[in-house]
C-alpha cells in the first residue's frame, strides 16, 4: 500500500514540463528528464531563430504529403492554416516557447496539434527531426548568405565610389609598413574591392553547394512512404534532393564552408579596419572620421578614437573562433546524426551577427571618412619612394641591366641620405659620378605624379587604370543594388 502511495505522490508532483516532454516522446519514457538533462538537452533558447525556416519546411512537407496521398487535402489545409497562424503569433511575440519541448521543431509541432488536433499529429509522417533540422539549417544559412552578399556588394560600391573620387590623389604605398612607391588613394581602396569580390565568390560557391534538400532522408535511412523529394526540394527553392540519406542528416559542410568564407572576409575587414586606425592616427592623419564612427576619452578631451574600426578588427576573433568551434564539434562524429550537432547553430548565428555588424560599420566608415589628400601627397614622396623610377629609367634609357641599375640607384639613395636631401635635390654632377650616362631627363621621373602616371601596366596605380576599374565595378555592382528608398537614403 505504501508503494502505491509513493507512486501516486510521484505522479502528483510530476511537473508540467515533464508531462509535455513525455507527451512528445510517447510510451518509450515513463519518467521526465532531470533538470540538468533538460537544461543541457534543450536548444530552444537559440534555435527558435529557425522558426521561419521550420514553418516553410513543414508547409512544403505537408503539401507533398497531400500531393502523394499520404494525408488528405483537408488535413493539409488545416496544417497550412495552423502553421500560418503560428508564424503570425511568433512574429507578434505571442508565442510562448517551452524548454521542455527542447527545440523549435517540437515547439511548433506541439502548438500545431493543440490548434488543429489530429491533423497536426500527421505532419511528422515520413520525416525525422534529423532531416528536418538539416533542412531548416540549410535554409537559414542560405538566407544568411544572401543577406551578407548584399552587404558586401554595398561596401564594394562605397569603396569604388571613393576610389573614383580619389583616383588621382597620391599617397605613399607601403611594404613592411615602410614607404615603398607612390600609389593613389583610389588604387589602395580598389584593392579591397578585389578582396571583397573574392569573398562574394566564396559565398556564392558555398550557396551553390548547399542548395540540395535533405528533407525526406528521415532519421538516417530514408522512408518507406512513397514521398516525392523532388517536389519538396522545388517548393523550398533547392536545386535537387540530396543523394544519400546518411550524409544528408550528418552533413554540416555547408555551415563550415559558410564560416570559412566569413572568416576570410572578416580577415579582409580587419585589414581595412587596421588601416583606418593607422590612417586616423596623428602621425599619419590621412583620413578623418566624424563623430558618427568615433568616441572620446574619459580623461583626454582632445581624443577622437576610431573605436568602430577597432571593434571590427576585434570581431574577427569571434568569427574565426566560430569556425574552429564547429570544426571541433564535427571532427570525430561517426555517421549519422549525434546530439553533438546541436552545437552547430550558435557559432553560425554568432558569426553571422558579428559579420553583418562589421560589414555595416566598414560601409559606414568608408562613406563617412574625409581624406586629407594634402597630407597624403606630402608623404607620398618621402622615404625615397621614387628610387625604383631611377632604376627603371636607367634600364629603359641607358639599357643598363636592372641589377646594375639597382646598385647605382642604391648608391644615389645613400648619397641623398648622407646629405639629408631628396633624390630630386641631388645635382646632375652628383648623379653622373655614379653613372656617367645620366642626363637631365632623369629628373622627369623623380616626381610623385610622374611615378604614378608611369605605372600603366594592367593592375597598376596609374590614375587612368584606377578610374577605369572603379567605374567598371560600379557598373557591375549596380545590378546588385536593392531598388529601395532605404538604399537611396544610405547613399
Amino acid at each position: 500500500m505504501g508503494h502505491d502511495m509513493s507512486l501516486s505522490s510521484a505522479s502528483k508532483t510530476e511537473t508540467a514540463s515533464q508531462k509535455d516532454a513525455n507527451m512528445q516522446w510517447g510510451g518509450r519514457f515513463a519518467g521526465g528528464p532531470s533538470e540538468i538533462m533538460q537544461a543541457i538537452n534543450a536548444s530552444i533558447s537559440f534555435d527558435k531563430a529557425l522558426w521561419k525556416q521550420d514553418i516553410a519546411g513543414s508547409l512544403a512537407h505537408a503539401a507533398m504529403l497531400a500531393h502523394v496521398g499520404i494525408i488528405s487535402k483537408d488535413d493539409e489545409t488545416a496544417i497550412r492554416n495552423g502553421l500560418t497562424a503560428i508564424g503570425q503569433d511568433i512574429e507578434a511575440g505571442r508565442f510562448e516557447f517551452s524548454e521542455a519541448l527542447e527545440d523549435i521543431h517540437m515547439n511548433i509541432e506541439a502548438r500545431l496539434s493543440d490548434r488543429i488536433g489530429e491533423a497536426g499529429k500527421r505532419l511528422h509522417t515520413a520525416r525525422s527531426r534529423n532531416d528536418q533540422v538539416a533542412t531548416d539549417f540549410r535554409l537559414w544559412v542560405r538566407d544568411a548568405i544572401d543577406g551578407v552578399d548584399q552587404q558586401v556588394a554595398s561596401l564594394m560600391r562605397a569603396l569604388a565610389r571613393r576610389a573614383e573620387e580619389h583616383a588621382a590623389d597620391p599617397m605613399p604605398g607601403f611594404t613592411h609598413l615602410q614607404t615603398a612607391q607612390p600609389v593613389t588613394f583610389g588604387h589602395h581602396l580598389m584593392a579591397y574591392v578585389e578582396m571583397l569580390a573574392r569573398d562574394r565568390g566564396r559565398l556564392a560557391d558555398t550557396r551553390k553547394r548547399l542548395n540540395e534538400c535533405p528533407l525526406g532522408s528521415a532519421a538516417l535511412a530514408g522512408t518507406s512512404f512513397p514521398i516525392d523529394r523532388s517536389m519538396t526540394a522545388g517548393l523550398l527553392g533547392f536545386d535537387r534532393p540530396t543523394a544519400n540519406s546518411l550524409d544528408s542528416v550528418s552533413d554540416r559542410d555547408f555551415a563550415l564552408e559558410y564560416l570559412s568564407a566569413l572568416s576570410i572576409m572578416a580577415m579582409h575587414l580587419s585589414r581595412l579596419a587596421e588601416e583606418i586606425v593607422i590612417w586616423c592616427s596623428s602621425p599619419f592623419s590621412f583620413i578623418r572620421l566624424s563623430d558618427a564612427f568615433t568616441t572620446g576619452s574619459s580623461i583626454m578631451p582632445q581624443k577622437r578614437n576610431p573605436d568602430a574600426a577597432e571593434l571590427v578588427r576585434a570581431k574577427t576573433g569571434r568569427i574565426t573562433g566560430s569556425l574552429v568551434s564547429l570544426l571541433t564539434v564535427m571532427k570525430g562524429l561517426p555517421l549519422a546524426y549525434a546530439k553533438d550537432m546541436q552545437e552547430d547553430k550558435e557559432p553560425v548565428f554568432a558569426a553571422t551577427d558579428a559579420a553583418t555588424l562589421s560589414l555595416a560599420a566598414c560601409d559606414g566608415m568608408i562613406r563617412d571618412m574625409t581624406a586629407n589628400t594634402k597630407q597624403m601627397r606630402a608623404l607620398a614622396g618621402s622615404g625615397y619612394s621614387t628610387a625604383t623610377d631611377i632604376a627603371d629609367w636607367l634600364v629603359r634609357v641607358l639599357k643598363v641591366p636592372f641589377r646594375t641599375a639597382h646598385h647605382v640607384t642604391g648608391r644615389l639613395v645613400a648619397k641623398a641620405e648622407e646629405k639629408g636631401v631628396d633624390l630630386a635635390d641631388l645635382s646632375l654632377a652628383e648623379m653622373q659620378a655614379e653613372e656617367p650616362g645620366i642626363t637631365d631627363d632623369i629628373y622627369s621621373v623623380l616626381t610623385v605624379e610622374a611615378s604614378i602616371a608611369s605605372r600603366t601596366s594592367e593592375g597598376g596605380t596609374a590614375s587612368t587604370n584606377v578610374l577605369r576599374e572603379a567605374r567598371k565595378w560600379q557598373e557591375a555592382l549596380a545590378a546588385d543594388a536593392p531598388s529601395t528608398s532605404a538604399n537611396s537614403a544610405a547613399q
